[in-house]
């Protein structure tokens, strides 16, 4: 496992980062301490967990973990604005709700600080001023050590870091945006604003709830019901069902996919990892895997560069137009 400094911080985090938003509901936590443990052995350090995952069950998990290891040696992430309960403001990133969860994840954790404390969604209802300063104030007082941002907009991601520039707030050091083969939007304004504003990019969900994989392949039909991708996304929340993904161009990546997998000796789910980590600026994939054997399969990306040329290959056959304004920007760009 090679190790890569978190945007423009000193903050050395390992090239794959743990996601642990099934422990405690469909990974139990026997399960989970082995994943985490051969993550460790593996030489991974950074594990992203959020406080709504299981209604802080995977926080609670971890934290029992981590009991009697060495805190230092390991990165803990971990996302607030979920409701965590009833109540108006048991929710969204308001001072009163940051204050509360930051408390209550420390607490579940078991841990004296969180290396890197993320805004979970972009919120409407909050003054970005609010939010930026209560993390600022999160920074002075030890607790945390960095902040973040995970599903925001580009103008939204811009605004923040403008207004913690502004008034000398510590500013976002990463974004967590959805981020893979298949889901490529993420190119068109928020990994250029990274690049430029020196941030660290954690993608989650770069396998797509499974149909990078190596699972599933063309020809096939609708899982049995009860999968993530047989589920009604409007009726789950899982936006990624068949009924939305089992298209033409989907069947194309994955058919590249497996020519690059049997070309190189690796699996279908290393060459999608990897494809992503070859993304600038040095995209960092989060591995949700739900069981031992998957994890170690997917933690043979670290160890399967791509050549150039496969690179290439699935970038072509993922591609698609640009809409308005990116294709016509891409049109008249001057550099690069």
């Amino acid at each position: 496992m090679q190790y890569r400094f978190l945007g423009r911080t000193g903050l050395q985090v390992s090239e794959l980062c743990l996601g642990t938003m099934s422990f405690g509901s469909w990974t139990d936590e026997p399960t989970a301490h082995r994943m985490l443990d051969l993550f460790v052995d593996r030489g991974g350090n950074f594990i992203d967990t959020a406080d709504v995952y299981g209604a802080g069950a995977s926080e609670e998990v971890i934290g029992r973990w981590l009991r009697g290891r060495r805190r230092d040696d390991l990165v803990i992430a971990t996302k607030a604005y979920g409701d965590m309960g009833p109540g108006p403001n048991d929710g969204g990133a308001g001072r009163k709700h940051l204050l509360s969860a930051v408390e209550a994840s420390l607490r579940r954790l078991r841990t004296d600080y969180i290396d890197l404390y993320q805004i979970h969604v972009f919120d409407d209802g909050t003054p970005l001023e609010e939010t930026l300063s209560t993390l600022d104030a999160l920074v002075r007082s030890g607790k945390v050590r960095y902040v973040g941002a995970s599903n925001f907009a580009g103008w939204q991601l811009q605004k923040a870091l403008d207004l913690a520039r502004q008034h000398g707030w510590e500013p976002f050091c990463a974004l967590q945006p959805l981020y893979n083969l298949l889901d490529r939007e993420a190119e068109w304004d928020l990994l250029p604003i990274c690049r430029a504003e020196g941030l660290g990019v954690l993608a989650w969900s770069p396998l797509r709830g499974g149909w990078l994989s190596g699972r599933y392949r063309r020809g096939m039909t609708a899982p049995e019901s009860g999968s993530r991708i047989d589920t009604d996304p409007e009726a789950k929340g899982w936006p990624e069902a068949w009924a939305t993904y089992a298209t033409e161009r989907t069947w194309q990546i994955i058919d590249a996919l497996f020519e690059v997998a049997e070309k190189t000796g690796r699996t279908p789910a290393q060459v999608a990892l990897r494809w992503v980590m070859h993304t600038p600026p040095g995209v960092i994939p989060i591995v949700g895997a739900r069981t031992v054997e998957q994890l170690a399969d997917n933690l043979g990306a670290a160890d399967a560069p791509l050549a150039e040329e496969h690179v290439a290959r699935l970038t072509a056959v993922s591609d698609r137009p640009l809409p308005y304004p990116f294709g016509l920007l891409q049109r008249f760009r001057r550099r690069g």
